[in-house]
């Protein structure tokens, strides 16, 4: 049995910030990753958009750590050369029915913070001249940003620190702060502090370290089509958002290339990404309520991902989960959206709940 300081299971965006977090407060961190390489699941497998905040409840961890995430990871990216850019978010009512959704957002963004600039059908035309709209709200401070970029910087400045990744090497049991540890080389490790950040696994690990009071699992499965032709859109457009998501929204990525999505149509048992067959025309209605325009056979496969959600179909979105168990031990469930843009600040929560 080997003896370590602090271990962080998972090295997704989330597990990445933390294990940075950790080193630089001067532990001595192992980052233990079940796959070959860091952030090939939930991490790599989305929008890449900066949050600013808008959708969740005022008080909820996924408001507060989205809006405080926000910040610092535009300070990050901008002192480590993260490719990223502040691109602007346009939110949208397509029909009148649609305008007290739009107002309720609103309220909800300034509950949290956020500040919305309201706009009328010319000044929405104004902003994306193909879009369709009876009315909107602009959200500067939305962005995109090169997640792998991001993870590989993550790595390296905690590496810098002393923090050192392992790969291929999965937490198959153990009891606590026990691990152990399957792989080519399997070995029990005796740890000081563990972080359950292992995102799709999350649950999986609890419940092989004999956690109790462990939520559900529940993966949401969502699909991406890409445009094939040049995109029309300068900013990101999002619809009303639905009961399982933000609705099928357009983002662009660094290069101007767009993507429509996701939409959340299975709940596997387990994770898999295949792409479903027979969802063009789906996409399609969905796309042509803001934009008409969308020409015939424009949209073509792109790639799935998939949430790790505490709730499951027809339940109330669920927020973060993040709790103590044994002393020196920390469990994440659900961190999906908007984990990616929150992951600074929930490295620094977790940090703050280890000193406590």
């Amino acid at each position: 049995m080997m003896t370590c300081d602090a271990v962080v299971i998972g090295a997704g965006v989330v597990g990445l910030a933390i294990a940075r977090e950790l080193a630089r407060g001067g532990r001595e961190v192992l980052v233990l990753e079940a796959e070959d390489r860091f952030g090939t699941q939930t991490s790599s497998r989305n929008s890449e958009v900066i949050h600013a905040g808008l959708y969740y409840p005022p008080g909820s961890l996924k408001a507060r750590l989205c809006v405080e995430g926000q910040a610092l990871l535009y300070r990050f990216c901008a002192e480590h050369g993260v490719p990223h850019r502040r691109i602007g978010k346009l939110l949208i009512a397509t029909d009148d029915a649609e305008r007290p959704r739009l107002d309720a957002l609103a309220k909800n963004a300034a509950a949290n913070g956020v500040h919305l600039q309201p706009l009328d059908a010319k000044e929405v035309s104004a902003l994306e001249p193909e879009v369709t709209a009876v009315a909107g709200l602009w959200s500067p401070t939305t962005g995109i940003v090169d997640s792998h970029a991001l993870m590989h910087r993550l790595l390296v400045d905690a590496e810098a620190h002393g923090a050192k990744l392992v790969t291929r090497t999965p937490v198959v049991g153990g009891r606590g702060r026990v691990l152990d540890c399957g792989g080519a080389e399997p070995v029990t490790l005796r740890c000081r502090t563990v972080v359950n950040a292992a995102g799709l696994n999350a649950q999986r690990v609890a419940t092989a370290l004999r956690a109790t009071g462990v939520p559900p699992t529940h993966y949401a499965k969502g699909h991406y089509f890409t445009l094939r032709s040049p995109s029309p859109f300068s900013h990101l457009v999002y619809p009303m958002p639905d009961s399982a998501g933000l609705g099928i929204h357009v983002t662009l990525d660094l290069t101007g290339a767009c993507k429509f999505g996701p939409d959340v149509t299975s709940w596997p048992a387990a994770p898999e990404y295949s792409f479903d067959a027979g969802l063009e025309d789906k996409f399609e209605r969905a796309v042509r309520r803001y934009w008409p325009a969308l020409p015939e056979h424009a949209l073509q496969p792109g790639f799935t991902g998939i949430r790790p959600k505490v709730s499951g179909p027809g339940e109330a979105p669920g927020d973060f989960v993040i709790e103590r168990g044994v002393q020196g031990l920390v469990h994440l469930f659900g961190i999906e959206s908007p984990g990616l843009t929150a992951a600074l600040a929930i490295a620094a929560y977790v940090a703050a709940m280890l000193k406590r």
